[in-house]
């Protein structure tokens, strides 16, 4: 049964009828009958393929692309799931790195439902990218178990039932994603609104039409819902749970959220690799609950590192790079041994990219990044690749991007240059336009740009990054 269609044929034996999936916006719905059938006849047109063949999928964010996934798993196919944001050069490079057959961009079509041979629970089943600090995306590989795990986790914190209604705004493939839409919900046997794209008051509205108790949404989502003219409009008292993260909380807004409608705001803190290393939950203190990212989780035997030696931290005030080994944990980068020797330690622990401390009764709070990336909306976006973007444009010499700070995005990408001898000097608009045109994906277009005659360097002969966002603040 610990697999998603093992969990789909159960709820559609038991609650044919009962909605699985529906459209914010349209309120098209998917029935657990609907669901599990329509993917096995999807199944049985990818079945041309040969098994563990790889498929890449970029599809909106609705109830067509958890029935491709579904497919992909019965026909014995590994999904490659790509953001349906993602620019002409990214979406090449992650067919091409995973060895894709194919790119769908709307479902397959339907054929007659043949013998099927789905993918086991450790079986390697999905492929997403992550960003990185240098390059294009790496690609994460995941098994079904992680997920499972990761449920287990939330519904410890949540104790979930088929009564709940989730609202799941993120984008489908990557992981907070996958466990709010594709997993926790079809588990608990749970109905799941999602977004083909995210509208503040369409969300707000589904809230209330559908009576949703858990929304997952990143912070800059939940902060543009409570900006939103349409939040006075909707009865939101339905929601028992906020699931927020892939970015710093803020304390102020999240405070705001709960006393507007009587829900606990909580986290997971972790990675599309890590899965979750710390969480919130409804009994841990206000101050704990939205200050911290909450107490470490016992089973995934997290550890704090020295950034420069790699030795382990007590759990003190000293701030450390954290890292875990246990059940959430993804199986690495796919064909990327380089990557792979940064993300684990030579014992097996996977790192993060953040500095944290750890107290006293176990609450871990992140105190700042240790790898170059900017998190806007909670998307980690590599400065390393803005900048190579950026870099490409003929007139630019020289680029080094960096985050500056927003209050609804909690932060933007700036990005300094420095022009090549005899060019006029760039405007925003023209560089962005260079960018559409190059395929690059919108995620890496600069939202500030300033143009100086020389970039500050450090003493190494690297640009100074310190400096840049100090420039940036002011």
């Amino acid at each position: 049964m610990n697999t998603v269609a093992g969990v789909v044929a159960r709820n559609a034996r038991d609650r044919p009828d009962g909605v699985a999936f529906v459209e914010a916006a349209s309120d098209e719905t998917l029935t657990w009958a609907e669901y599990d059938t329509r993917s096995s006849q999807m199944a049985a047109t990818l079945r041309a393929f040969e098994p563990g063949a790889r498929v890449a999928l970029q599809l909106p964010d609705g109830p067509g692309v958890h029935a491709t996934m579904l497919a992909c798993e019965k026909a014995g196919l590994v999904a490659v799931g790509i953001g349906a944001r993602a620019g002409e050069r990214e979406v090449a490079h992650l067919v091409d790195r995973s060895g894709a057959c194919t790119l769908f961009r709307e479902p397959p079509p339907l054929t007659l439902v043949g013998e099927e041979h789905p993918l086991g629970t450790d079986d390697l089943w999905f492929l997403n990218s992550t960003s990185g600090t240098t390059g294009l995306p790496k690609i994460v590989m995941h098994t079904q178990a992680r997920w499972f795990a990761f449920h287990d986790l939330a519904d410890r914190v949540a104790r979930f039932t088929e009564d709940d209604v989730f609202c799941s705004v993120l984008p489908a493939p990557f992981g907070f994603g996958l466990w709010t839409a594709h997993f926790s919900p079809a588990i608990a046997g749970a109905a799941c609104v999602v977004c083909e794209r995210f509208d503040p008051a369409v969300v707000l509205r589904a809230i209330e039409r559908y009576r949703v108790t858990v929304l997952a949404a990143v912070s800059t989502q939940f902060v543009m819902m409570l900006n939103s003219a349409a939040i006075d409009e909707y009865d939101l008292s339905s929601l028992r749970i906020l699931f927020t993260g892939g970015e710093m909380v803020p304390y102020q807004r999240a405070k705001e959220f709960e006393d507007r409608t009587g829900a606990s705001v909580l986290q997971f803190y972790g990675s599309n690799e890590t899965g979750a290393l710390s969480c919130t939950t409804p009994d841990d203190p206000r101050e704990k609950r939205l200050r911290t990212a909450g107490k470490v989780i016992p089973e995934m035997h997290v550890r704090l590192l020295d950034p420069g030696t790699g030795a382990d931290i007590a759990m003190t005030d000293t701030p450390g790079v954290p890292a875990g080994k246990g059940p959430t944990l993804c199986l690495g980068y796919y064909d990327d041994q380089a990557a792979n020797d940064e993300l684990f330690t030579a014992d097996g622990w996977m790192r993060m990219g953040d500095l944290a401390t750890i107290d006293a009764d176990g609450y871990l709070t992140v105190v700042g990044r240790a790898s170059d990336v900017i998190i806007r909306g909670g998307k980690n976006i590599s400065a390393a690749q803005v900048e190579d973007e950026v870099g490409s444009h003929p007139a630019v010499a020289l680029c080094g991007a960096v985050a500056v700070p927003d209050a609804t995005f909690g932060e933007r990408v700036c990005a300094f240059v420095e022009m090549r001898s005899g060019h006029e000097p760039i405007t925003l608009d023209g560089l962005r336009a260079f960018l559409e045109a190059r395929g690059t994906g919108k995620e890496l277009w600069p939202e500030r740009l300033v143009v100086l005659d020389e970039l500050p360097r450090s003493s190494g002969g690297k640009v100074a990054k310190g400096e840049l966002r100090a420039l940036a603040l002011a």
